[in-house]
């Protein structure tokens, strides 16, 4: 797979120098978003790049027996976590990313590579399942080349 985004950073790299930097960071922004939204959308529909589907959530007890018809839809898993105040597009005019910075990447990077962290401050440790947040499938490949070509050409 890194030999696919070498391939894809030299074609574009050659294509990008022609421009002024100023167009540069423009293409790279809008090649970010473009990227951005395709890796909500995978994490909306909880899946690892490969296509597999995230690991299940563990069953929680029911602590006081209630029996009910439920209200309120179940929570979707990283649904703050793909907020664009979370996943955020970092870009200059060389350069691109898409990722989690600050505390939230700390959280993410659990998740992504399935480490063991704490539920919450005095809470039990807990060993999470690997859940690849973010990651380049050949969808996305193909989604950056076509975003490239759509901006470069007039």
């Amino acid at each position: 797979m890194s030999d696919d985004l070498q391939v894809i950073e030299e074609w574009a790299g050659a294509l990008l120098l022609k421009l002024q930097p100023a167009q540069r960071r423009a293409v790279n922004r809008k090649v970010a978003q473009d990227l951005r939204r395709s890796q909500v959308k995978r994490i909306a529909s909880q899946q690892a790049p490969d296509g597999q589907a995230y690991a299940a959530r563990k069953k929680r007890k029911n602590l006081r027996g209630k029996s009910g018809r439920i209200k309120r839809q179940k929570a979707a898993m990283f649904a703050k976590i793909r907020q664009q105040k979370s996943l955020k597009i970092q870009q200059d005019a060389d350069q691109l990313s898409v990722g989690f910075f600050g505390r939230v990447a700390r959280i993410a990077r659990v998740h992504q590579e399935g480490l063991t962290d704490k539920v919450s401050k005095k809470g039990p440790e807990v060993r999470y399942a690997a859940r690849p947040l973010l990651g380049f499938s050949a969808e996305d490949h193909t989604l950056i080349r076509e975003s490239l070509l759509k901006h470069l050409t007039p």
